[in-house]
């Protein structure tokens, strides 16, 4: 999982932790290892080892692999997915651009997958929502979660993107009642998208 302690990393492993899966976790900053950890990671490496310059097929070290970063990392983990792995693309922290090869394509027939939430059919929502109530622990949930109101976005936009913020960011109006009532039911799956 690249961008590990995002949004979509932290929900990320917390998921494929409860399904059993060994889960490996790239992130570039050190004081998160223990927060990975706790979510289900069982190997933490450095960003820097996927944003090394690329070779076209590397060594195979992931059997799939979700990235929320793009662009020069996800081009490192699709030359380094093994043979019939599948790598899901979500989010571009790291830009919009794929300087890749189609080596892991054709030699080793690595799918590349992007995932969409605007276009997916009604069923594999559902089945997505089902999922998030099985194996997604609240107490982990509510652990990930910060809620902010609008007034915080300036300020919190330039804390993620200098790497400051983990986790998922919930926004809620200051005129909802009981803003911790808004912080609990941001912190459990609803099961409905």
């Amino acid at each position: 999982m690249t961008g590990a302690a995002g949004g979509v990393g932290s929900v990320a492993i917390s998921l494929l932790a409860a399904k059993g899966y060994r889960v490996t976790a790239s992130t570039g900053r050190a004081g998160e290892h223990d927060y990975l950890r706790q979510l289900g990671a069982s190997t933490i490496i450095d960003r820097a080892e996927l944003s090394a310059p690329l070779r076209s097929l590397q060594k195979e070290r992931w059997a799939s692999a979700i990235d929320s970063v793009g662009s020069a990392t996800l081009a490192n983990v699709l030359a380094q997915t093994a043979y019939g792995g599948a790598v899901a693309a979500c989010c571009l922290a790291g830009g919009s651009d794929l300087s890749a090869s189609v080596f892991p394509h054709i030699l080793r027939s690595v799918a590349l997958i992007g995932v969409d939430s605007v276009y997916a059919p009604r069923s594999l929502r559902d089945r997505a929502w089902a999922s998030l109530g099985k194996y997604l622990k609240r107490e982990q949930l509510k652990a990930i979660t910060s809620t902010y109101t609008m007034s915080d976005l300036p300020t919190l936009a330039d804390r993620i993107v200098a790497g400051e913020i983990r986790g998922r960011a919930v926004f809620v109006s200051v005129d909802s009642p009981g803003l911790g009532a808004l912080e609990e039911d941001a912190a459990q799956p609803t099961g409905q998208p």
